[in-house]
């Protein structure tokens, strides 16, 4: 072995350090040829921004900005530059002809054919045409429009994803039949799901900012292949606002500020941010602030969701407060904080270097289902709130991109983040609170490759670790002596690692078909330290690893230039995680889950079959059906603790249960959507979703599927000019009668609507809506609107909260 000292005390060692050293710096600051293309709409002549420009030889990646401009260099020599934009018919062109046109291609709109760039599918920029997948993107323009309120609102935006709420500030994404820990977040490409994540409804998403969000898409089906645990129902990719470099001499500055009101929760909500770019260097500021007051619901719709009363503390006594407005749901109100900062360094076309900060906070908000429970004609709780939801990430991204021997473009990101979450809860006329404080430390690494062999073979390679640290504490206190002493946790103290490599090959037999096949192996490890100061556990410690293999195949054919075919069979996985094994918590009335370190992954095993099919220019149709079997399911049943079937939990004669590999659950259904064009600037478009899902329950028997949605759409009738758009829609869900309800949501009388013989079931409902977008200027937007026009009384299905009743919002926007 050398040693330091010796290397620096031999001269040679010295003079090679140096050389080294000057050349690499030369490399990533050495001046570039730079050129300018400019894009625009060929009829009106406006600049497009996103459009996108991708050749493999060379292989390279441009996205225009507000200008409508990009930098091609990277393109000289190219023979095929295919250019894209949503709404626009895609161009290929070659660099000269490029070069003959003065630089300034001009697109011709076009409202049917789809022709999105995604990243979701490979982690790479794709055309969605050779996805086997069904892939969903929401733009900005989508976003300006619909003013979604949080980020689960805005994955309601695509008329494919089904949100549930418990309280206000909340938002359960349900896909294809699956929620929460088996769907998967990515941020900027960062795994966003922790050990934490649970089987109930989950509000994560909302530490999001709409506002700060550039890109979101969301990919139906298996993803494990690339992310890895968890990706068994669908992943959301969300990529937030990218520094904009300048592509002049001149710093380019650019922006927005946002101001919205909102009426039926009196939201308050601003805005704002800069972008500061030079050549190689460039700023991103983006800050918001969201204030919502309590939810008022509908006033046509069941009795059962009224809830005209709510818990006060006065003069030292727990006080039952009837309210004069029944409507108004109490308590449902919260705010919110968001920061991002961005920099971003580009030496050279080969090198680009990323750093975001993200940080999200909300306010302490009211569990809105939990303070509906009664026990004994009285409400069940005094107190039953989240603390402040905290998220933080700091996140570095690294992309090279030069033809070598291993790759030809590489991406590197090594993230940090941090989650806190608290849950707060009192019994009615109770004096011991209950404080019980999760923290999640997450450090991950993702290194992703793409290596092209001639112009038909495509491999995308790459490797994952990541890393959770899980802090639980609780606190019990006297809320009249103010004393207060340790009290059991909701976790173990644990880490969970998860570390993924996979190989996926891209193969283009002719222009019409290609197949894309993959591999992915992944070992997880966990281990946890129970406290048995509480609770009579038979461990004090459990440690869980083991591996899982998963992989998939698929096909796109275009028999012509106006119908696709595409068909994908895929394997996912879901590791146990912390919530899994070693949480303690009271899953309904009666009932309390208990840790079981005895637990293994759950494998699901899918096909879906997706055609889009183009009738001349009027009429579009995207059709998709899907079938997936999850085996070794980890569910909740009936368990023992030192024998004992019951246990007495806060004050309550439990049955005790825990999450096992206990079932099989089958999920199938169809997706289906169609866009006509109308004359005159109007098209109709429409979105439906049928899922049908069954598990097993302990006697063989079956049930329907908790988070399988019933059918639901949103229907849209939109008109287009060159400066105003107009939208009247309608948002719709179908009824769940009792029958057909899963066993575990029968007794949730707090929830759910009674039918005429007194069960619980889930309304059917619709809203109609109508919007308007106008464009003063390139720089001032107004958005209004009416939301629920009937002012109906609808309560999602699984839901714990009302939805908005009739809603009048006005948002203006400034561009800079």
């Amino acid at each position: 072995m050398i040693k330091l000292s010796s290397f620096f005390s031999n001269n040679r060692s010295k003079l090679a350090l140096v050389l080294i050293l000057t050349g690499l710096i030369l490399t990533l600051t050495q001046p570039a040829f730079s050129q300018i293309l400019t894009i625009k709409d060929k009829k009106t002549k406006e600049p497009l921004p996103y459009a996108t420009l991708k050749s493999a030889q060379p292989q390279a990646v441009a996205v225009t900005n507000e200008s409508g401009q990009a930098e091609i260099s990277a393109f000289k020599g190219a023979a095929k530059i295919t250019i894209s934009c949503p709404g626009y018919q895609t161009l290929t062109l070659s660099y000269k002809e490029l070069e003959a046109l003065s630089f300034e291609v001009l697109l011709e709109p076009t409202a049917l054919a789809r022709y999105e760039i995604v990243v979701s599918a490979t982690r790479w920029r794709q055309s969605i045409t050779e996805v086997p997948t069904q892939i969903v993107t929401i733009s900005p323009l989508d976003v300006a429009l619909e003013n979604p309120q949080t980020a689960a609102d805005l994955l309601g935006v695509s008329g494919k994803v089904f949100i549930q709420k418990s309280q206000q500030a909340g938002g359960s994404p349900m896909i294809r039949g699956f929620a929460t820990n088996r769907l998967l977040y990515s941020v900027d490409g960062v795994r966003m799901n922790t050990a934490i994540f649970r089987g109930g409804n989950i509000q994560n998403v909302i530490s999001l900012d709409p506002f700060a969000t550039e890109s979101t898409e969301v990919l139906f089906g298996p993803g494990s292949l690339i992310y890895g645990s968890d990706a068994i129902g669908g992943v959301m990719s969300f990529q937030t606002l990218t520094p904009k470099l300048s592509l002049s001499d001149e710093p380019l500055i650019t922006g927005k500020v946002v101001a919205r009101y909102s009426s039926a929760n009196n939201e308050k909500t601003g805005h704002f941010d800069v972008n500061v770019g030079w050549k190689k260097w460039a700023f991103l500021t983006s800050i918001s602030s969201f204030d919502f007051d309590h939810l008022r619901q509908g006033s046509h719709g069941p009795d059962d969701y009224l809830k005209p009363y709510y818990v006060q503390r006065i003069d030292g006594l727990d006080r039952v407060v009837f309210q004069d407005d029944p409507q108004l749901q109490i308590p449902s109100a919260y705010s919110q904080k968001n920061l991002m900062q961005k920099i971003r360094f580009k030496p050279n076309d080969n090198w680009d270097f990323q750093y975001g900060f993200h940080y999200s906070e909300t306010s302490p908000y009211g569990r809105y289902d939990r303070h509906n429970r009664m026990r004994n004609g009285l409400p069940r709780y005094a107190e039953w709130n989240y603390g402040p939801q905290k998220w933080m990430m700091n996140n570095f991204h690294l992309t090279h991109q030069a033809p070598t021997v291993l790759f030809d473009q590489l991406s590197l990101r090594a993230a940090q983040q941090s989650f806190e979450e608290s849950r707060i809860d009192r019994s009615l006329n109770k004096p011991t609170r209950r404080n019980r404080v999760e923290e999640v430390q997450v450090y991950s690494i993702n290194l992703d490759l793409t290596k092209a062999w001639g112009t038909r073979n495509t491999l995308y390679y790459g490797f994952e670790y990541v890393l959770n640290d899980v802090t639980s504490t609780g606190r019990l206190e006297d809320i009249v002596t103010r004393e207060s002493s340790p009290g059991p946790s909701r976790y173990p103290q644990a880490t969970w690692q998860s570390v993924g490599v996979y190989l996926n090959n891209q193969y283009k037999f002719s222009e019409k078909f290609l197949l894309q096949a993959g591999l992915r192996y992944n070992q997880f490890i966990l281990e946890a330290e129970f406290d048995t100061t509480f609770y009579p556990f038979p461990f004090t410690s459990a440690r869980l690893e083991n591996g899982a293999l998963v992989g998939s195949i698929g096909g796109v054919w275009h028999p012509g230039k106006s119908f696709i075919l595409s068909a994908n069979l895929a394997t996912a996985f879901r590791s146990p995680n912390v919530d899994d094994m070693g949480k303690v918590f009271d899953s309904e009335p009666g009932k309390v889950v208990v840790p079981n370190p005895d637990l293994e992954a759950e494998y699901a095993y899918s096909a879906d079959l997706n055609l889009t099919k183009i009738f001349g220019k009027v009429l579009r149709v995207d059709l998709s059906g899907y079938y997936t079997s999850l085996q070794n399911a980890l569910v909740r049943r009936d368990f023992t603790l030192n024998g004992q079937a019951y246990i007495i939990y806060d004050g309550v004669l439990s049955r005790v249960q825990a999450i096992q590999n206990a079932a099989v659950a089958n999920v199938y259904g169809i997706q289906a959507d169609f866009e006509l064009k109308l004359p005159a600037g109007f098209d109709f478009l429409s979105d439906f979703n049928y899922q049908k899902g069954e598990e097993e329950l302990d006697d063989g028997t079956t049930s329907p599927s908790r988070h399988a949605a019933p059918w639901f759409g949103r229907t849209r009738l939109v008109y287009n000019s060159n400066k105003l758009t107009l939208e009247l829609s309608a948002i719709y869900q179908g009824e769940r009668p009792h029958e057909d309800m899963p066993e575990e949501e029968k007794g949730k009388t707090e929830i759910y609507a009674l039918d005429a013989n007194g069960n619980t079931y889930a309304p059917g409902w619709y809203t109609l809506n109508f919007k308007a977008m106008y464009r003063f200027t390139e720089q001032v937007t107004l958005s209004a609107g009416v939301e629920n026009i009937t002012d109906q009384r609808y309560r999602p299905y699984s839901s714990g909260i009302s939805g908005p009743c009739r809603n009048f919002f006005l948002s203006l926007r400034t561009d800079f």
